[in-house]
């Protein structure tokens, strides 16, 4: 990203220098002399720290950014404990992500994968947990900088369990993916999710209609779905099916011109 597309995409997200330093870590002097003209040859270092602002596709919201007063990478689970419930930010290696302003058709899905999994433990009389977005979880107790909000979740140690958040890995997890966070579910999310011991880890895809699904263990075993089958889950010996056919058929109407 140049000079000038990072001007264009300034003005696209509607920040003001002040909150492009707040949210790059580069001093607002620096900034106006970039954009002013005045410095020709910014350092790398600077230019990647805006590029990584400005080619994100998500735009904080006006609550979250009140209470960011850090660079991106600095801030820790106790900062995300200062933010309201409704800023709606996920925190990874100590960089805050929007997840704000997620569509229907993603509540719709993340909904029903939810209803399908809690179902079966219900008509079992299991004693897993299925939980959907927000819900902080702390996927590993030493790694002070990292929170997620997986779109839905499965613990079935409930001692992991409190009244605030999680504390350590779920069984399985399940990101519905759209624009804005396809890039990180597919790779940051994915890495620390195998780090952590995630057992079973779904990505997804409304807009192609099919379902990535990672084992993940010594050994990575991958499968793919569509939305025209059931998928079973492996957690639980797959005597479980999520019958994405009958999701498909549920949101249909979504779809109509």
């Amino acid at each position: 990203m140049n000079i000038e597309e990072m001007k264009k995409r300034k003005v696209e997200l509607g920040y003001s220098n002040e909150r492009l330093s707040v949210l790059s870590g580069v001093p607002i002097s620096t900034i106006q002399k970039i954009f002013s003209g005045t410095t020709m040859k910014p350092r790398y270092e600077t230019l990647l720290a805006l590029e990584r602002v400005l080619s994100s596709k998500s735009r904080f919201s006006e609550t979250a950014f009140q209470y960011m007063a850090k660079p991106q990478g600095e801030y820790t689970r106790e900062d995300l404990e200062a933010f309201p419930v409704d800023a709606c930010v996920e925190l990874i290696d100590g960089v805050l992500y929007d997840m704000s302003g997620a569509t229907h058709e993603h509540q719709l899905i993340t909904f029903n994968i939810g209803f399908q999994l809690k179902k079966h433990v219900i008509q079992n009389k299991g004693t897993c947990s299925v939980t959907v977005a927000p819900c902080d979880v702390h996927l590993q107790a030493d790694d002070s900088k990292t929170a997620v909000q997986p779109d839905v979740f499965v613990v079935c140690d409930k001692s992991k369990i409190s009244r605030k958040n999680i504390e350590g890995a779920p069984d399985l997890v399940v990101e519905v993916l759209s624009p804005s966070t396809k890039k990180k579910d597919y790779t940051i999310k994915f890495l620390k999710y195998s780090e952590a011991g995630v057992r079973e880890y779904w990505l997804v895809d409304p807009d192609n209609q099919k379902v990535i699904v990672y084992l993940l263990g010594d050994d990575i075993n991958t499968f793919l779905y569509t939305f025209d089958e059931k998928i079973p889950v492996a957690i639980w010996n797959n005597e479980c099916y999520v019958d994405m056919k009958e999701i498909k058929e549920e949101i249909a109407f979504l779809y109509e011109e």
